[in-house]
Order: structure tokens, then sequence, then C-alpha cells
């Protein structure tokens, strides 16, 4: 075994992004040989973070670690779950006396074991710790046991998560982009091996703004006043990114961005 494929699953959104994990991963592990899952999941309770049910039942789906961002603090039990379980990370720049941690060494058989480092940009979001400083520190202590890294950087600006893939480029396997909803069409190989997309995509509904119910959304922006979002349930699809990752060198061969099912695109 020369490399290994791992699969990182954009935001899931509400219960509709975990019945699309629940239809298509399964068979995503199968068909693609996936050696590792990971998944970013801090939308997965109603849009506003995760529940202890949903993190037990994507771990017997087979995921391997969940990362989270800036929605994983709004609901307070998240307190004792990320301080019970080392596969649920929080964002690793946020102050280190927040409970959780924000990166992870995982085993994944024969082929060893794969870090995952959780990030949140600072631009137009918490004005929080360095995140380039705090990803070279915790860099440096995964490669101590691995050389395959995966990190999600979730963020605001496109700028910010381009760069960290430039500053990442060479001393990581992959960095991929969350928060934005939106699957960017960049999916490529740095020139010194890592694989970069700006964002991976939402896994939830379409029928939406962001996954959220449209009239309500567009109420917020046409009235310029609060009101409360719900969650949208219809045309739900997954999007993901498929990242082929020599295992000796941690450099990525190929990236593959995925929709299932693809979206219909009419032209009249």
């Amino acid at each position: 075994m020369s490399v290994i494929r791992i699969l990182f699953i954009g935001d899931i959104v509400g219960n509709a992004g975990l019945n699309a994990v629940r239809l298509f991963l399964p068979g995503l592990l199968k068909e693609r040989d996936i050696a590792c899952v990971i998944v970013n999941g801090e939308n997965a309770m109603e849009g506003k973070s995760i529940s202890e049910q949903q993190f037990k039942e994507l771990k017997e789906l087979g995921v391997h670690v969940i990362t989270s961002g800036n929605h994983i603090w709004e609901n307070w039990h998240i307190q004792k779950l990320l301080a019970a379980e080392s596969t649920l990370l929080r964002p690793a720049n946020y102050p280190r006396d927040n409970a959780g941690r924000g990166f992870t060494v995982v085993p994944i058989g024969a082929a060893g074991s794969v870090g995952v480092l959780n990030l949140q940009g600072r631009t137009f979001m918490n004005s929080i710790d360095c995140p380039f400083r705090t990803a070279e520190w915790a860099v440096e202590r995964m490669r101590e046991q691995t050389p395959i890294i995966f990190v999600d950087i979730h963020a605001e600006a496109t700028a910010e998560k381009i760069a960290m893939g430039w500053f990442l480029d060479g001393r990581v396997s992959a960095v991929v982009g969350t928060h934005t909803h939106i699957q960017t069409a960049d999916a490529k190989i740095l020139p010194e091996g890592t694989a970069f997309i700006t964002d991976v995509g939402m896994t939830g509904p379409y029928d939406s703004v962001l996954g959220m119910r449209k009239d309500i959304a567009l109420r917020r922006f046409i009235k310029q006043t609060p009101h409360k979002f719900e969650m949208a349930t219809d045309d739900v699809h997954l999007s993901a990114v498929v990242v082929t990752v020599d295992i000796t060198s941690g450099k990525a061969k190929a990236i593959e961005p995925l929709t299932l099912p693809e979206f219909t695109r009419t032209v009249e």
C-alpha cells in the first residue's frame, strides 16, 4: 500500500445533511477504498453545534474525526462533549482554556495514522489567536507522529484560506476550507505537494440560503431586522473531496471534489 484516500465531507447542515451522510457514506467507503473519513459537523444540530447522539452516530458510520468552527459553541452542552472526545475538534486557535482540543492523530490501520488540525480564520470573524502561528506549532507536533496531516481552515475570507494553503504547502497533506458552504472550483495540488480547495461546500439542503429557509433569509436581508433562522429540507446534496496521499512522504497525489447527487444543470 503506497497511497491512501482520505474523504473530507463539507459542513453538515441539520438532519437533512446527516441524512445525506447516512445515504452516501457507506457506498463511498466501499467504492473509493477510503482509509480515513473527516467531516465538519459544526452545523449538524439545526445549524448550531452538534449533539452527543449525532457525534456517536457519525462515529458509528465510520467517521474518524469531526471538525468544527465558530458555531460549535452555540449550545453550552458542547463543553462537556469537547472535553470528553478527542476526535471532536474545535479550532485550535481559540484561547487554550476553552474546552476541547484543536488537533488529533488517529490510527487508520496498516497505513499508520492521520493527523487532523482544525483552525478558524480571523478576517470578518472572532479576533482569536493567529491561525498561522497556531498551525505552525501544531503541525510540528503532529509530524513527530505522522507525515499525513489534514487541515480544515474554517474561515469567511477566501484570501485567508488561500494564504493558509500557501503557508502550509509542503508541510501538510491537505488544506481544505469550510464555513462558506459553497464548493469552489479551485481544487489543485500546490507546488510542494499539498492538496488545496478554498471551500469543500455544504452537505445539506440546497433549496435554501446556505441551509436556511429562503423566505426567512430574505426577510433578514430586506428588512434588516432579526428573524429566527429555520432549517430548509429540500434538494439535499453531499459535498466532499477525496484526497489521495502518499503514505511515506505525506504528499498529496490527487484531489477530487464530489457532489452527490450531482446538480442538474439546464440551459434554455
